[in-house]
Order: structure tokens, then sequence, then C-alpha cells
């Protein structure tokens, strides 16, 4: 579908707006993406808007970018990190008509894919997740603001479910009811988290927070990983953001949005080798804590997720998009079912965690 983007923001990143075809890609529901291809076929860029409803500051998305781009440039110079590209008059983002505009490079013989086929794919994604934690680690995380204020703040997800329900129409809360009961069942994950959240042992680190496989470009070939992408929510946070939401998304076969429940399992390859990718990076970074909670990670992310769901349709659906009614129920129904796999098999699951930290 070629669609039409303002001359004016294509002149400030230096186009010569009659050599472009542009196109609308991507599958996300944040921001817009446009691919830009010149009129030789071999240049192509990456062309985004920024979505002002959520990220309500977009000048803190560009400074840490630039504050993690700068830092890898000094200390990791090889590593690629497609960091946006300034427009002619050196600003890193371009502001027309109330919105936000950015440039991005165009990766070649990549592929950025929407579901796992393969372990190995797990194991590339989780690897390259890894690594950017790793070249960070001595990176005061402090340097960096929040892009989204408590975007993985349990607590405060909790906080909101409780309001939601307090204010929800009867209609919501009465078809809602046993997920009302799972969620306020779950409790006691809020409370595990607090025990820890200030320990010594679990600190702030630089984390890139939506580890979904979208997020990773592998190399169309081979499926060996190349770089990171949609660097929008790198800012402080703790391990279990990225680990978590890796098993939340790498785990089973069928996405958030799939209804029947019965395909809800856990695929113990895509566990061992999502674990086993990001180790290979980060098991001589994370603490003694944080290799204990390599596996709560998971029950955080997908707890955290199912009371999202859930909360957003007890409010009327205003956040997520939607195309039924229930939709929102549906997944948050479904992130509840993972979370109970993850409990039931919690004995193998450990054991697997075991092995791959005692193989580093």
């Amino acid at each position: 579908m070629e669609l039409i983007v303002a001359n004016e923001i294509l002149r400030a990143f230096g186009f010569v707006t009659e050599e472009i075809k542009i196109q609308q890609i991507g599958s996300g529901h944040i921001n817009r993406t446009y691919l830009l291809s010149m009129a030789n076929q071999v240049s192509k860029y990456i062309l985004q808007n920024i979505n002002l409803s959520v990220f309500k500051e977009p000048h803190v998305i560009a400074n840490n970018i630039k504050v993690v781009a700068d830092a890898l440039k000094e200390s990791n110079p090889a590593y690629f990190f497609p960091s946006p590209i300034p427009t002619i008059d050196g600003e890193l983002m371009f502001h027309h008509k109330g919105e936000y505009w950015r440039l991005l490079p165009f990766v070649p013989n990549t592929v950025a894919l929407t579901t796992l086929s393969d372990p190995k794919q797990a194991y590339e994604a989780a690897k390259q997740f890894g690594k950017l934690s790793r070249l960070l680690k001595d990176l005061d995380p402090s340097n960096l603001e929040p892009t989204i204020p408590g975007f993985h703040d349990l607590a405060w997800r909790y906080e909101q479910f409780t309001f939601a329900v307090s204010d929800a129409a009867a209609l919501f809360t009465s078809a809602a009811r046993n997920e009302i009961e799972l969620a306020l069942h779950h409790r006691y994950l809020v409370d595990y988290y607090r025990s820890f959240e200030h320990s010594d042992g679990f600190p702030d680190r630089v984390m890139h927070h939506d580890t979904k496989i979208t997020n990773v470009l592998l190399d169309e070939n081979d499926f060996h990983g190349i770089c990171v992408i949609d660097l929008d929510t790198l800012m402080p946070g703790k391990f279990i953001s990225d680990l978590g939401d890796m098993m939340r998304t790498y785990l089973c076969a069928f996405s958030e949005d799939e209804p029947d429940l019965s395909k809800i399992n856990i695929r113990l390859p895509y566990f061992k080798a999502t674990v086993a990718g990001y180790l290979s990076e980060m098991a001589n970074v994370l603490t003694k804590t944080e290799k204990e909670l390599i596996l709560f990670s998971g029950k955080y992310i997908i707890y955290m997720q199912a009371l999202r769901f859930l909360t957003d349709y007890l409010n009327g659906s205003s956040y997520y998009p939607i195309i039924y009614p229930t939709q929102n129920l549906d997944r948050a129904r479904n992130q509840f079912r993972l979370l109970n796999e993850m409990i039931i098999h919690e004995k193998i699951l450990q054991g697997i965690v075991d092995e791959a930290l005692n193989a580093q």
C-alpha cells in the first residue's frame, strides 16, 4: 500500500521527494512505520511517526538513544546499533504539525519475524538482547530517563487493576469474574517482587523492555542475530523486564490473541533456547540474586501483562486496539493460562535454568 508523507518531512531529512516510493510496513500497534525506497531501488530507509498518546515526551526517547549510541561508540565501536539519522539541521527528530518523525537505517538481507518456527531463532534473538545488555553493563542507568513511567512496575499495574475493578460497569466485572479472582489470587507475585525490589543484588540496568521477536533483526538466510531494533523503551529497568518478556512471547506457539486456551502451552525447546541464548551473553554479568530470579522473570511479566489486558477490558478497552468487544478479556485469559503453565511446569523449567547456568 503506497501512502503519502508530507514533503516537508522528507525534505527535512534531505530527500528529493519526487524520487521516493513510500510504503507502510510493520505489524506494531504503536508507531506508524514507513519504508522509503529511492528511485535506484538500492538505497532504503525507515521513517517512523512517534505515537504521542503512548510516548508523551518523544525528546526523552531521542536523548536516551543518543546516550546509548554515544556510549557504545566509545566502548564497542564495532557493535551495530541502528540509531536514528539526524535531519539536515542536525536534529534527532523532525517536528511537523504537532507530530514527531525520525529516520532510521534500513538493514538489508535481514528479517524481523512475527512468529518463531525454530528454537535457534529464539536462541539468536535472546542472545542479541543479552548482548546489548552486556555491552551496556557499565553505563549508569540514571543517565537515561523513563520513556513510559511505570511501564514494568508490577505494583503500579496491580493498583491500576484494583481501581478498574472498583470503577467498572457491572457488565464488565460480571463477564470477567473468573479473571478478577485469578488476578487477586496471584497477588503474591507483587508481594514477592517487593521483598527484593531494592536489594543490592537486584540493580537497575539499561534495558530494552520490549523484547518480542519482531524487535530483533535476524539474517534472512540462516537466522543468526544481527541487531536489536525498536528502541523507544530503552530506559532504566530490571533484567527481568527483558528476559521475562522473551519468555512471555517466545515460549508459546500462539500469541496473546489466541482465544483457544487449549493451544496455550510452553514449548520446552524454546524455553531452553531462550535461556541459553540470553545467558551466553549475560551469565557473567547477572548477580547471584538475578540468577535466582530467572524463572520468576517469566511469571512476573506474564502476570503483569494479564493484569494490563484485564484492566483495559474493565476500563472499556481504551488502550489496546480490539476487533471485537471481549478481545482484551480473551487476551487476559490467554496470559493467565500461560502463567498457569509456567507454575505447573516450574520444576522442569527450573531444572533447565540450572543446567544452563552450570554450562556457562
